[in-house]
């Protein structure tokens, strides 16, 4: 035992500790769509040009993805609490820090390499790591919670920062991101046991005659991460699971969620409403997401997978032909939403199976970085398209298409191929 005391609850504290994570996942989401809502703000106050601010953005995604297998590592090497409390110090002090930047460099190191490697340790992984350890019944109903957290920080805090942003300028949008990650740090200290053994409890599901399972390790964390790596590159499903979440990225906080409300300013609608159909969508994704946990316990999850990609990719090439009046934007707004995230808890459980659950959250860690590479990709890329073509008509496009390219990916994953037929005698 680490000496903390019993909790109360019973098994039904690890609902507890799963809303504590929810809640810190909601912040570091917020945090992370901050970008999204300072885009036009940070060009026309500071004079940075887009294709800058987009490369900020970029980085701070990228670093948010690679984080993910090695934030894993670490939280079995040096425990839950103590990552997530020194990834909430920095979120809070880099936040702070960028509200006296004058220079681009300083927006690159604040809300690209600080905010990134902080926010990986907050990411999609810790969800894996969390209900693996709490939960033995309704992992993919919790997973689909934990995943729809996201959704949620966008439904909170973009409207409210968008609103901060118009009225008050961007500086008091950074200091109200700073405050709110600092408030998580004593609540994550207090309520979040490291392991249910730890409260005097067996996870959720479980029996009290279960043997606890191991979840430290001495091994270096780098070489833990890289292990884990090289087991499982050498399976074909998990090329087509990182494929298939490069899309996932590619298509939502990457291209949607940086770029949409100045799609939306492109065709004349103010900062607030644009953030409006963002929130709509984080409201519909709270509940797809959580949906697709639930059928995910009872269904093929590569067939859900397909389902999901396929909507998601005819969505995207629908909107830039649309006439963005409210109808067509809140049709978008609605198919978008329930799909936004959905795509984790099958892809988890794909993981799971696969991989087995000692190595499930590393290697989805490594998955959830092929996410946050396509997400870079798309924050990059729709930023120097727009700055040079003028429109995102070719970004959103060419994202739907790739998302129809994963819905075919997914049906393969878990498939073995076809043994060779024997040479005739």
């Amino acid at each position: 035992m680490s000496g903390i005391r019993a909790r109360p609850l019973g098994q039904r504290y690890a609902f507890v500790a799963a809303g504590v994570v929810f809640l810190a996942l909601l912040a570091a989401s917020g945090l992370r769509s901050t970008p999204g809502v300072l885009l036009a703000p940070w060009s026309a106050s500071l004079g940075w040009d887009r294709g800058t601010i987009s490369l900020a953005a970029a980085i701070g995604i990228f670093l948010y993805g690679l984080m993910g297998p090695f934030a894993a590592a670490l939280m079995q090497r040096f425990g839950i609490r103590k990552v997530l409390i020194a990834a909430f110090a920095v979120m809070a002090l880099s936040s702070l820090a960028s509200a006296f930047m004058t220079a681009p460099w300083q927006l690159i190191a604040t809300w690209g390499v600080f905010s990134g490697l902080a926010t990986g340790c907050v990411a999609m992984p810790l969800g894996a790591t969390v209900v693996n350890r709490w939960f033995v019944h309704r992992r993919g109903l919790m997973m689909g919670l934990l995943a729809a957290s996201t959704a949620t920080g966008n439904l909170i805090f973009l409207p409210v920062l968008a609103a901060i942003s118009q009225g008050e300028g961007w500086r008091p949008v950074v200091l109200t991101v700073a405050a709110v990650t600092a408030c998580l740090i004593p609540l994550i200290f207090l309520l979040l046991p490291e392991r249910p053994q730890d409260a005097g409890l067996v996870p959720y599901g479980a029996s009290p005659d279960d043997p606890p399972v191991a979840v430290a390790t001495a091994q270096n964390p780098l070489a833990h991460a890289f292990a884990a790596l090289g087991r499982a590159a050498r399976k074909r499903d998990f090329w087509l699971l990182f494929s298939t979440f490069f899309v996932c990225g590619l298509t939502t906080n990457g291209l949607v969620g940086t770029h949409m409300i100045s799609l939306c300013g492109d065709h004349g609608l103010l900062p607030v409403k644009a953030a409006g159909l963002l929130a709509m969508m984080g409201l519909f994704d709270l509940l797809g997401t959580t949906g697709s946990g639930w059928l995910t316990d009872r269904y093929d999850p590569r067939k859900l997978l397909f389902v999901y990609y396929l909507v998601r990719g005819l969505s995207l090439i629908y909107l830039p032909f649309s006439d963005f009046s409210l109808y067509s934007l809140s049709i978008f707004a609605v198919l978008y939403g329930l799909d936004w995230i959905a795509t984790v808890p099958p892809t988890v459980r794909l993981a799971n199976h696969a991989f087995g659950e000692a190595d499930a959250p590393i290697v989805f860690g490594w998955i959830s970085a092929g996410h946050q590479v396509g997400a870079a990709t798309a924050a990059l890329t729709a930023g120097v398209m727009r700055e040079v073509q003028g429109q995102y008509l070719e970004a959103f496009v060419l994202a739907g298409a790739a998302g129809l390219g994963a819905a075919a990916l997914a049906l393969f994953i878990g498939r073995r191929p076809r043994s060779p037929a024997p040479a005739p005698a």
